[in-house]
């Protein structure tokens, strides 16, 4: 039958509904041509939603449910259009809740174009259910399928919870299919989410199985760029537009991963009454991302059940490296020399430290620097079995092992791994970058600064200059004369000899402020920087002077070493380039002049286009 005159209420009169008003005995208009069509059969198990989108024979079935719903489902589609009108089948994911229906569908659909609409992660459910059905893949059509007089946009959002899932957006009327995402699952819950207090239902279901907070944000991230009026979950109540900007920005917020703190025998409720319990300090561990933060808090909660008066890290890196993060250092995480007790737990594995298969997550102790006692917690890497980091726990007095501690600190065992190794990585990366960086700014071969640090000083210094006309600056550039032919007689070991004495003298030669640089090859440089700066010919003459001076030992007792010098007075609101090139033309004069000598570049002589060359 065609049932057009039996539509529930249009958009509008479906936002302001009472939920307990609503005839879901019917199909639900959520929008214009957008209907809830399956899901609350009233059955002991959660219900999963579907959705029709009203296309003429363009009409597509969004999740189309579980072999024992569909009845109920067809039955709510045929009080709008004859089922043969449906073309398009999607199901945002695997699930069976969502899937099982399908075979039911082929059997009954006669058109020879109906297609089912899936990521290519999803392309072999229809060889498992043995249904003909040709698949459609989003992925490979642009993630977008035009309809009749609108188009329905597929999301990608991965892992929420399965690999491929996606949510879809139809932008003819704002609503948004989300899939899991907004889900909860509940066998009485209400069609339509009333007020702010509904996202309790939403947090539950997500904290449980949603695999991570990373992973859901930056699914979340996908879809709050699209103008959403309403959510249309696959289980739970729908979210209105008026309450669309609260629910979207407390999940953002939400723990998640929940059931990977599940052990044999633990009732999920159970455990997310006890994540309730204790969500400061999960929070404070998983959604704090400074690492200070997250351990002065952590310490301000532990005092409230614990005589607790400090908390302490020690982290051992991939090199041996130990980090402490102490309040003292503001938890930067430096390298230290731990105490031979905490030295010694390092590389202890799991079944050494509880002498089983579950080990203990923390033990009381008085093995502090001072006997004081204290608990101790070991840290263990995902996917690997020892220890690599200690968390101490110093008490100002002995306390007793409680079922309470030891639930709290199994809950805060898992999440405090997860938040030392992320700082632990991050330090790591720190360290690593100090050290490129070190060796960025330093040449290898003579320990002067290399040219990516002079232009980095150069830029700062620049700015300054053109601000107020103060704090000159001048380049010496330095080329070491026929430096080829002491390569040529003395091979390149001898040579980089030479290299390495210059620049000695270059830098023994610098003051405190001056910047002696090996610009490449055998080119140096200086820069000085203040009223110095005006004497930069000097200082350039009395460096040429010295290099030739130089004395080499054997086998290069005879050889003697000149250099050719340019220098350059940097001008306001002069680029770096024309700058060093200024300096460039200088020492060009200097070599087109005989070399071992100085020139000075004029101040008002335009900078040229072209490179030099020198032998």
């Amino acid at each position: 039958m065609d049932g057009r005159n039996n539509r529930r209420s249009p958009p509008e009169a479906a936002e302001t509904t009472e939920p307990e008003s609503v005839d879901s005995g019917h199909p639900v208009a959520l929008a214009e041509r957008v209907w809830w069509v399956g899901g609350r059969s009233g059955g002991p198990e959660p219900p999963t939603h579907a959705y029709l989108i009203e296309q003429g024979d363009q009409s597509v079935l969004i999740d189309p449910g579980s072999r024992s719903s569909f009845p109920d489902t067809l039955r709510r589609i045929e009080e709008i259009i004859p089922f043969s009108r449906i073309r398009w089948f999607v199901c945002q994911h695997t699930d069976p809740q969502v899937t099982s229906a399908l075979p039911s569908i082929a059997e009954r659909l006669q058109r020879g174009d109906g297609h089912l609409v899936l990521h290519w992660r999803s392309r072999e459910l229809a060889a498992h259910y043995g249904i003909g059905l040709p698949v459609w893949l989003v992925d490979e059509h642009h993630w977008r399928l035009p309809l009749t007089d609108r188009t329905l946009h597929f999301i990608f959002t991965p892992y929420t919870p399965f690999p491929g899932a996606f949510c879809s957006f139809d932008d003819g009327s704002g609503v948004l299919f989300s899939s899991q995402l907004f889900s909860a699952p509940l066998a009485d819950g209400p069609l339509f989410a009333r007020d702010e207090g509904w996202f309790d239902a939403i947090r539950q279901y997500h904290e449980q199985q949603m695999p991570g907070r990373d992973i859901l944000n930056h699914a979340l991230g996908r879809l709050e760029n699209w103008p959403v009026e309403t959510i249309a979950p696959q289980q739970g109540a729908i979210v209105p537009s008026r309450l669309i900007p609260y629910m979207m920005q407390k999940l953002k917020d939400q723990e998640c991963g929940l059931h990977l703190l599940a052990r044999d025998g633990v009732e999920m409720r159970r455990l997310s009454r006890l994540n309730q319990v204790l969500r400061e300090i999960t929070s404070t561990m998983i959604v704090s991302r400074d690492f200070r933060e997250i351990a002065d808090r952590l310490r301000t909660v532990l005092a409230r059940m614990l005589p607790a008066v400090a908390l302490e890290f020690y982290v051992q890196l991939e090199d041996d490296t130990v980090l402490h993060l102490a309040r003292e250092s503001r938890y930067r995480g430096v390298a230290a020399s731990p105490p031979a007790w905490v030295r010694r737990l390092f590389g202890t594995t799991r079944e050494e430290w509880g002498g089983d298969d579950d080990p203990a997550p923390f033990r009381f102790d008085r093995e502090g620097e001072q006997g004081e006692p204290c608990i101790v917690m070991p840290l263990f890497r995902r996917g690997e079995t020892w220890v690599y980091g200690v968390v101490l726990i110093l008490l100002s007095e002995p306390v007793e092992p409680t079922a309470e501690i030891g639930e709290m600190m199994q809950q805060m065992s898992t999440a405090l791994q997860v938040a030392v190794e992320r700082e632990a990585i991050f330090r790591s990366i720190e360290l690593e970058r100090q050290k490129f960086y070190e060796r960025s700014i330093r040449d290898a071969l003579t320990g002067l600064f290399t040219r990516f640090y002079m232009e980095d000083t150069l830029r700062r210094l620049f700015e300054i200059h053109d601000r107020g006309g103060g704090t000159a600056a001048a380049l010496a550039m330095i080329d070491i004369d026929h430096f080829k032919r002491i390569n040529d007689n003395h091979g390149h070991l001898r040579g980089d000899e030479v290299l390495r004495r210059v620049a000695r003298v270059i830098k023994q030669d610098a003051r405190a402020g001056d910047l002696p640089v090996r610009l490449g090859g055998e080119e140096f440089g200086i820069i000085v920087v203040g009223q110095p700066a005006l004497e930069i010919q000097a200082i350039a003459e009395r460096l040429r002077r010295k290099v030739a001076s130089i004395q080499f030992p054997p086998p290069l007792r005879e050889l003697r070493v000149t250099v050719s010098i340019g220098t350059a007075v940097r001008q306001v609101g002069e680029s770096i380039p024309a700058f060093m090139e200024r300096a460039d033309l200088a020492l060009y004069q200097a070599k087109d002049q005989g070399r071992n000598q100085v020139r000075s570049a004029n101040a008002a002589a335009p900078a040229g286009q072209w490179t030099l060359l020198f032998e």
